[in-house]
Parts: C-alpha cells; sequence; structure tokens
C-alpha cells in the first residue's frame, strides 16, 4: 500500500498527531510520498519534524499514479486544491480536518490512525462526485485545469455596483441576472457558498447543478435545479468592464463580455467514506441541525 499525502499548516495543527501518523505507516510498512509545498511548510515551522517524517519521496504527477490513496490534512480548502493536483487519475481520496467546520474534511487528527486501519481492512466506501468543467471565451481563463468540485461564481469586482449575467440552459435563454453575482454549484459544493445565498442542500449522489443568484435586484429571483447532462452558458456584463470569477480556491479578474461555458466534468473525484461516517448525519452535525442554546 502507498500514500499521497497533501496539506496545508493551520492553526489547529497538531504535531503531535502527525508524528504518530508517520510512526505508524512506517511500522506497517506503508510507503508515502508527500507533496513539497507540504514538506517546505512542515520545515519552516518545525525542523526537527524532519527526522520523523523520513523516509519518504515528493509527490508528483506521475508518482501519483503508483499511490492507492491521497490524504488531505487541513481544512476543506486544502481538500479543493488535493482535487486539482488529482485531477482525472480518480485516486481515492480522504480530508482529515485541521481547520474549522471540516465539511469535506470527514475525519479529525484524533481518528487518523484508526481511520487509516479502517482504510487497509478494506472497511469504507467510495463516494463518486461529479466536477464540473469550465471554458471560456477569450479561452484560458484556467487553462487546462479548469474544474472544480464545488463551485464557479462569478461576483462583482466593485463594491458599489451590480453586474448582470446572462444564463443560458443548452443554448436556450433562462435569465439576465441582476445583482451581486451568480453561483454555479454541484451537489458537493451545494453546503458551501451557495447555501449562505440561499441554495438548497443536495445530496451528494442527485445528478444536477444548481444555478444561485447573489443578493438579486429582483426579490423573485430564486435558485434553479437542472440536470448535470446540460450546458449552462454565461456572458458576463459589466459597467465596470470586469468582474471576478472563482472557481473553487482560484479566483480570476475577467473582462466583461466575457463567456463561459459550464458542464459536467469526464470524470468524478472519489471520496473515501468511512463506514462510521454518514452523510446525513454530517448535515445534522455541521450545520447544527435541531441544536438548541437552551439544552
Amino acid at each position: 500500500m502507498k500514500i499521497a499525502i497533501f496539506g496545508r499548516l493551520t492553526d489547529n495543527t497538531d504535531f503531535g498527531a502527525l508524528r504518530t501518523f508517520f510512526e505508524f505507516l512506517r511500522s506497517e510498512s506503508v510507503e508515502y510520498c508527500i507533496h513539497e509545498n507540504y514538506v517546505r511548510e512542515i520545515e519552516a515551522a518545525n525542523p526537527e519534524a524532519m527526522k520523523w517524517m523520513l523516509p519518504y519521496s515528493f509527490c508528483d504527477k506521475d508518482g501519483l499514479l503508483h499511490c492507492d490513496f491521497a490524504y488531505s490534512f487541513g481544512g476543506d480548502g486544502t481538500l479543493l486544491n488535493t482535487v486539482r493536483f488529482i485531477n482525472d487519475r480518480e485516486t481515492p481520496l480522504i480530508g482529515v480536518n485541521f481547520g474549522r467546520l471540516g465539511f469535506l474534511t470527514s475525519i479529525t487528527q484524533a481518528e487518523l490512525i484508526r481511520s487509516t486501519k479502517e482504510i487497509m481492512l478494506g472497511a469504507y466506501k467510495v463516494d463518486s462526485r461529479v466536477a464540473m468543467n469550465v471554458e471560456s471565451n477569450p479561452e484560458g481563463l484556467y487553462g487546462s485545469n479548469g474544474f472544480g468540485l464545488n463551485d464557479l461564481t462569478i461576483h462583482k469586482s466593485k463594491t458599489n455596483e451590480m453586474i448582470t449575467v446572462h444564463t443560458y440552459v443548452n443554448g436556450e435563454f433562462l435569465n439576465s441576472y441582476w445583482g451581486d453575482g451568480l453561483i454555479i454549484a454541484t451537489p458537493t459544493g451545494s453546503t458551501a457558498y451557495s447555501l449562505s445565498c440561499g441554495g438548497p442542500v443536495i445530496h451528494p449522489r442527485a445528478n444536477v447543478f444548481v444555478i444561485t443568484p447573489i443578493a438579486p435586484h429582483s426579490l423573485t429571483v430564486r435558485p434553479v435545479i437542472i440536470p448535470d447532462e446540460f450546458v449552462i452558458s454565461l456572458e458576463i456584463e459589466s459597467r465596470a468592464g470586469e468582474a471576478m470569477v472563482a472557481l473553487d480556491t482560484r479566483t480570476e479578474l475577467v473582462k466583461a463580455n466575457t463567456e463561459i461555458a459550464i458542464r459536467k466534468a469526464a470524470f468524478q473525484v472519489n471520496l473515501i467514506r468511512l463506514q462510521s461516517v454518514n452523510y446525513l448525519n454530517t448535515l445534522r452535525q455541521k450545520l447544527m441541525w435541531g441544536k438548541d442554546s437552551r439544552n
């Protein structure tokens, strides 16, 4: 068994838990490679860690082909960056919450070794999540890596004006959204920015996208759910001559009149789900449904 480790240091990073984890991997003869940026972060924060992290190799795109699993240490943003590195290899990925809320990072630092033992025993399932592919005119908005797991957001670049996003579904006109912006989210991304803007919670196995307006000028405008085999086309209009476009964790400033097309990616993102983890339980716990401060 060989694993790839990606990560980012946070205020909650427990170096004791990391050391115990690497010692465990060596005791079980588990090979591992670590992303170079993460190694450099750890080295700068805790030089002694370089001793107990050995032996390791640096993860690169070719080396990832020989890994059975990928680990992401950090928050949900770190996991989204890891997904982008994995790209279309579909390597099963598990997120370890070294951050705050941790909706996608399903296990804690304290559960790291126990969870790894379950993975080694095959006591897990793989949740295949739909990803979106983004193309633009002019070309090159996100290069050859224009896909995301969560959402694409178009937002005004100035705080004192609205933008208009003309939206088409399979070539048919849907609406011109006039407001602060627009979100196109996958089911995985439905519990992120879209949710805070009034979008619905969508089960990860639903084959849909949701179009959620951000502070629309018209109060009758509401989120729309469409099948994910449809293509969503967007045209940006802005008096400022520009707008911000964010794909998961990457933000770019684009010129007005930029055209964007969103369609389902040709591959899926495989997230490891341990048998003790349940999506509906996660919803209740992370969103604190049913919690009463009086109790």
